[in-house]
């Protein structure tokens, strides 16, 4: 796995004339060390239409400095990135290759742009002498690679073909202050750093990276149609998912006042506005979804924490539309893309159902006296987590298969080329609710017929496909929030409420039957099977509890005016 970084810094406009104020009168710093300057010589890869420029996503084989090699970096949020570095070779590593596959999928990886740069450094430092920032004054010369010819391949050969883009060799130089912190140094040093350089003149820069302005300063014209050119100028995602998608329609929901539809005012046409009608709104939800899926993928191949988790419920929230809006959507060609987001979801839920129920079993085992702990029972938990594991190399299989590219793929013709019915141009307040409140009917008879069931393995079944069924009419009532506002917002808080509770039900149903199993396992050892049974126990404690609350939840979730409000 490669090296990562967490990267926190801020640039600022320079000149050739610009000279720093001194910074060693800002609060904390007692030197500012003069480094002294080093050439540094980048070259940034990407597709031919820019794709991880328009993720705000930079790739760099980098030479000079004390940090050569091959660096990726993905942004955390504004200034911050996390970077993964590998050594300097002449071929991109496999590890970063992967972390981009869902951004470049089938794409060739090309020099788009080479950057040399004379840097400055003064590094600030606190009264003991530890190392609180880098402050580097930039000279930076930026060469196009792209355009007439395809460039240099990794490792500096030159060659490609001709026909490319033109701009191949146009140049841009300008000066730039960076400042970055050092690691565990408190983030506000920056802000205090900022008002030192603006009491001298030096402003923040318009541009988010170097690769970014690059790109933009040496760009030959209008991005040629791909609107990634125009994403890399600015800095920004493309328009891969609507930003005013929680604009919402004029259209009032039958049985709503005014005064809560409010929030639903006309955005306007649909062209530079948001979501108008019906079709608009389920596309800007399936666009969402879509891009964190793909935004997820480099996440849950470095194992961030809650990655497998947001990735799957992605999955299922994109599958769930495709089910809920089959009058928008048409189910022909959706059906079969709803197949693949299913097997994605199972292929996750392997990794993250493990984690799980781990999870529960060790924080049932360490809320038990120690009394009550007879024999090697973490001993034999922690033996039968090993048996169960390698999951997540799984997981990571999966993300690196020809199926998922496919789908992957699927997913952005969906979007590109949506197969929409008639029912898509109606106004969201006449077609939304109407499939809001088909799903509403799915979870009540779902809920009624396991409440008629006695206590036991039936019922379990029963609960377990009323639990599925509320989060579908959740994810329906999430999509329409945007254009119906506070009644769908209402409607996905209850189905919320039944969900959870089904879902810690049926958590339970497992955790019994592993329970159980661990027992089995542990008295063929010849060990005692005392905390195996009282752990399984409180578990059916556990669950009967909740299915003797499912019917106030269920009731507060039923309330009349839930249908009234959104249409019924």
């Amino acid at each position: 796995m490669a090296d990562s970084k967490r990267e926190i810094e801020r640039k600022y406009e320079a000149t050739a004339e610009t000279r720093l104020p001194d910074l060693s009168r800002v609060a904390g710093v007692s030197s500012v060390v003069h480094q002294g300057v080093g050439e540094l010589d980048a070259v940034y890869y990407d597709t031919e239409d820019l794709r991880l420029a328009a993720a705000s996503i930079t790739l760099r084989r980098r030479t000079g400095g004390d940090d050569a090699g091959w660096h990726l970096k993905f942004p955390v949020a504004s200034g911050i990135r996390d970077e993964l570095r590998e050594p300097l070779s002449d071929t991109l590593p496999r590890s970063l290759a992967g972390l981009v596959r869902s951004r470049v999928r089938d794409g060739a990886l090309v020099p788009v742009v080479r950057l040399r740069t004379a840097r400055d450094v003064h590094r600030l430092t606190g009264a003991d002498g530890s190392p609180l920032a880098e402050v580097s004054v930039d000279t930076v010369r930026a060469e196009r690679l792209i355009g007439g010819e395809a460039g240099r391949q990794p490792g500096g050969e030159t060659g490609g073909k001709p026909g490319g883009r033109p701009g191949r060799g146009a140049t841009a130089v300008w000066t730039e202050i960076e400042v970055e912190l050092a690691d565990g140094t408190d983030p506000a040093l920056l802000d205090a750093v900022e008002k030192r350089l603006c009491k001298a003149g030096i402003r923040p820069s318009a541009a988010p990276s170097k690769a970014a302005r690059a790109l933009a300063e040496t760009d030959p014209g209008d991005g040629r149609g791909t609107g990634h050119g125009r994403a890399a100028r600015r800095g920004a995602r493309p328009d891969t998912r609507e930003d005013t998608a929680r604009q919402e329609a004029v259209e009032t929901v039958p049985g709503v006042r005014k005064d809560e539809a409010r929030e639903g005012t006309a955005p306007g046409t649909r062209e530079g506005a948001g979501p108008v009608t019906a079709g608009d709104h389920v596309l800007a939800y399936l666009r969402a979804q879509i891009e964190d899926i793909v935004a997820l993928d480099p996440a849950v191949r470095r194992d961030l924490p809650d990655s497998v988790h947001k990735m799957r419920v992605a999955t299922r929230r994109c599958r769930s539309a495709l089910r809920t809006y089959r009058r928008i959507l048409d189910r022909g060609v959706t059906d079969p893309i709803g197949d693949e987001l299913k097997w994605l979801a199972a292929e996750l839920g392997i990794d993250r159902d493990q984690e799980v129920l781990d999870a529960r079993l060790r924080a049932a085992l360490d809320t038990l006296p120690r009394t009550l702990v007879l024999g090697p029972v973490s001993a034999r938990l922690q033996i039968w987590s090993a048996r169960r594991g390698g999951s997540r190399g799984r997981t990571v299989a999966v993300l690196d298969g020809d199926r998922y590219l496919a789908l992957l793929n699927r997913l952005d013709a969906l979007l590109a080329d949506p197969p929409l019915r008639s029912a898509a141009s109606h106004a969201p307040g006449r077609a939304l609710p109407r499939a809001l409140l088909k799903e509403y009917g799915r979870l009540a008879a779902r809920v009624g017929h396991a409440l008629e069931l006695p206590p036991g393995h039936d019922r379990n079944l029963a609960l377990h496909d009323a639990r599925k069924a509320a989060k579908r009419a959740r994810y329906a009532a999430e999509a329409a929030c945007p254009a119906l506002g506070k009644p769908a917002r209402r409607f996905a808080s209850r189905m919320k409420a039944v969900q959870t509770l089904l879902g810690d039900h049926q958590d339970s149903v497992v955790a019994r039957d592993a329970l159980r199993d661990l027992a089995v396992q542990a008295h063929a050892a010849g060990e005692q099977g005392f905390t195996w049974g009282l752990l399984h126990g409180r578990e059916e404690a556990t669950a009967a509890e909740e299915e003797r609350q499912l019917p106030a939840v269920w009731e507060r979730a039923a309330r009349p005016k839930v249908r009234r409000a959104l249409g019924g």
